[in-house]
């Protein structure tokens, strides 16, 4: 796929088709090939040369896929930045990605703008349909005086270079980097498995900086197929959606299925189209699933992998209520390990370090350590403890690492900890996901305060609000008279979670 530019094929083969729907806009082949030309003229323009990063700020938009595509006939690496981050948040990636440009969405120019100050060095800012503030450049301005010819020459292959931030092992986000994009096996992999063709529909309702929905939908634009783009899932919405485009093909969260399965429930859709709804970023509990085989039939999906490692194990449709908790078996070129503490293989049925080396993989950019960190021997960890049945189905069980994942979003205790540590009152606390029967697991403060000192769940609350993007914060508060740590003082976070999990079967 090097050297060979999909959308400018599908311009000349089937120039007439629809690419994108957005609302009631359809952009066919031919028109968003030729944007995607300016838009990749616009970012050579500002300087731009091949492998420099590019970030983005917005939610689901067509602008998104013209500068998408235009990225990659660029061979330019894009970086999308969640846009629930502010100030300093987003500061730290763009300094630490180096973008050259940076653009922002008509409702996130002003966040972006925000966090200027403490971004250095020199780059372009580029407001997307919106009022240009003091020192931005207007897309819709330089899109008009840009060529709609090709760019040049590609030299990216597969789905062109990415770097997505990803929380890890530290307080700070790490770019997880693939110089190359997801090479060309992989995507003629994940065609092959999930059984995606030209002939489908795809809805795209979850945030384009989430790795899977980007890969997802770009496959499905490699592939010829349409793309129906929602801003931000709304249940509803979707379902509409659905109905009114006989959408096939769709990728989400569970907590997004939950939606889409209530939202039905209240009033009834057609949803018969759906063959293919894929579930990833967190497990999907055995009651929803039942719930929505009861709606939409057997066309459930789930796969459990990280943006780091792409896709390692898929667990189909006639397996969903048959293996309750599995995430299914090994993707055809996984090597997987589980790895006990004393460094030796589990057998089955017994939990260890889920490891796995394939050629997914992607690097830490400008992190060797942290890369090097979660290699070993090749094999790559995220931290998670899975088990593995006697029929080579896996579960994974728990996570070595404190990371909380809510609603399929990543979210590093010690970053919360560090902002509630701030406030006066506070003497020690510690920051744990509990089970949450829509998100999966939600955030909880344990909070020790000072003698003499007093504070509210609410006002703590409210504190993180005004210092951390709103998923972060805490969504319930306890309070102890002391949080118990070791001899050496380090926190017993198995400890305090334990009370919160007990009797579930699951640590996650």
């Amino acid at each position: 796929m090097a050297d060979f530019d999909y959308l400018a094929s599908h311009a000349e083969t089937k120039p007439t088709k629809a690419a994108v729907i957005y609302g009631d806009q359809v952009v066919d082949f031919a028109t968003l090939n030729q944007r995607a030309n300016k838009a990749a003229n616009v970012l050579k323009s500002l300087g731009c040369e091949q492998h420099d990063r590019v970030a983005l700020m917005s939610f689901n938009s067509l602008t998104g896929f013209e500068i998408t595509n235009g990225l990659r006939k660029a061979g330019l690496v894009g970086v999308p930045i969640n846009y629930r981050l502010r100030g300093s948040e987003v500061a730290y990636i763009l300094n630490d990605s180096g973008a050259r440009v940076v653009g922002a969405g008509p409702d996130h120019v002003e966040i972006v703008d925000a966090a200027r100050p403490e971004v250095k060095g020199d780059r372009s800012f580029i407001a997307v349909g919106a009022k240009t503030p003091p020192g931005w450049l207007s897309y819709r301005d330089l899109m008009d005086a840009a060529s709609n010819q090709p760019p040049g020459a590609i030299s990216t292959g597969g789905l062109g270079p990415s770097m997505l931030y990803t929380s890890g092992t530290t307080g700070h986000p790490k770019g997880a980097f693939r110089p190359n994009g997801v090479n060309v096996e992989n995507v003629l992999q994940m065609i092959s498995i999930f059984g995606l063709t030209e002939s489908d529909v795809h809805l795209m309702c979850g945030p384009g900086y989430h790795s899977a929905v980007a890969a997802f939908t770009a496959i499905h634009q490699l592939l010829g197929a349409t793309v129906v783009v929602q801003p931000k899932f709304d249940a509803e919405g979707a379902s509409d959606l659905i109905e009114r485009h006989r959408v096939t093909t769709i990728f989400m969260a569970p907590t997004l299925l939950q939606r889409l399965v209530d939202a039905h429930e209240r009033r009834l859709r057609d949803l018969s189209s759906l063959r293919a709804v894929i579930l990833g970023a967190a497990p999907c509990p055995h009651a929803l699933k039942s719930r929505a085989e009861g709606v939409l039939g057997q066309v459930l999906w789930e796969f459990y992998g990280a943006t780091e490692t792409g896709i390692n194990t898929v667990l189909r449709p006639e397996d969903q209520l048959r293996k309750p908790g599995s995430c299914g078996t090994a993707v055809p070129g996984q090597e997987i390990r589980l790895v006990k503490s004393d460094g030796t293989d589990a057998q089955d049925g017994e939990p260890g370090e889920f490891m796995v080396r394939n050629n997914w993989l992607a690097e830490y950019y400008n992190r060797p350590d942290a890369t090097g960190k979660s290699l070993h021997g090749g094999f790559f960890s995220v931290g998670d403890v899975a088990y593995r049945d006697s029929e080579g189905y896996y579960y994974i069980c728990d996570r070595q690492i404190d990371m909380i994942i809510s609603g399929g979003v990543n979210i590093y205790p010690a970053e919360v900890e560090a902002t509630i540590h701030s406030h006066p009152a506070v003497e020690d606390v510690a920051v744990i996901g509990v089970p949450d029967e829509q998100w999966g697991e939600s955030v909880k403060a344990v909070v020790q305060l000072r003698p003499s000192a007093a504070a509210t769940a609410d006002e703590l609350i409210a504190f993180c609000a005004e210092r951390l993007a709103g998923y972060k914060k805490p969504r319930s508060v306890d309070f102890v008279a002391a949080l118990p740590r070791d001899a050496a003082g380090k926190l017993l976070e198995r400890t305090i979670r334990e009370p919160y999990w007990a009797g579930l079967g699951r640590r996650i």
